[in-house]
């Protein structure tokens, strides 16, 4: 049985009224914010279930422009956060979506957009606590909840690339604590999330990212 913590009882410390409505969706933004390489430009938000009903009461929507800002829970600028996007040239966008069933209750999808054009969509959840899962980047479903120590690769499902990203690993003496695999479809897009015992350096990621077939490795702190 998974023993509990003061935080899976109280919750995080944090600004607002609620663990899932506030600080679980400062998470996900954060942690899409976090995806993303060049600085982000647009954001676009669609709630789903309970964050769609109350999003603007519970203060959801200040809490995910605070999570693509960079923001963390207990950081007071969450209350303004609409002015700071403002300031940096962050275009927020909400849309309350409350026909689409969805498995999770607080759900939202972001599609942002960077300085270069470049784009991403993100589907995440909000689990209680102020704990939160992506579920889904560009159409792929995953299981990511930020915790440890993470790696995000973006690669094409080709021979040799997940022996290619666990050589680089071991070359940089950097044990795997856990490995996962998610793609569309054979020898298609596909994202290899790992987490480790040790911090991850930029060498390891430039290393992971020399390969022909990986498009991108991130780094994913909170």
């Amino acid at each position: 049985m998974k023993e509990l913590s003061v935080f899976d009882i109280i919750g995080p410390n944090m600004i607002g009224p609620s663990s899932s409505h506030t600080a679980g969706a400062l998470r996900i933004a954060l942690l899409a914010q976090k995806m993303m390489r060049g600085r982000i430009v647009r954001a676009d938000f669609t709630l789903y279930g309970s964050f769609a009903r109350t999003y603007r009461g519970h203060g959801t929507d200040k809490a995910l422009a605070a999570g693509i800002l960079g923001f963390g829970t207990e950081d007071y600028r969450i209350r303004e956060a609409f002015h700071y996007a403002e300031a940096q040239g962050v275009a927020c966008h909400f849309h309350a979506d409350t026909d689409t069933e969805v498995a999770h209750p607080n759900t939202v999808a972001i599609d942002l957009t960077d300085e270069a054009g470049e784009t991403m969509r993100v589907v995440g959840e909000s689990i209680g606590g102020g704990a939160a899962v992506i579920r889904e980047i560009n159409g792929v479903e995953i299981a990511l909840s930020g915790e440890y120590n993470t790696i995000l690769i973006k690669q094409m499902d080709k021979p040799g690339v997940l022996a290619h990203i666990t050589k680089c690993l071991s070359d940089y003496d950097i044990n795997i604590a856990f490995t996962k695999l998610y793609r569309e479809k054979k020898g298609e897009l596909a994202y290899t999330i790992i987490e480790t015992d040790e911090d991850i350096e930029g060498a390891v990621l430039r290393a992971i990212a020399a390969a022909p077939n990986i498009l991108s490795a991130v780094r994913i702190e909170m």
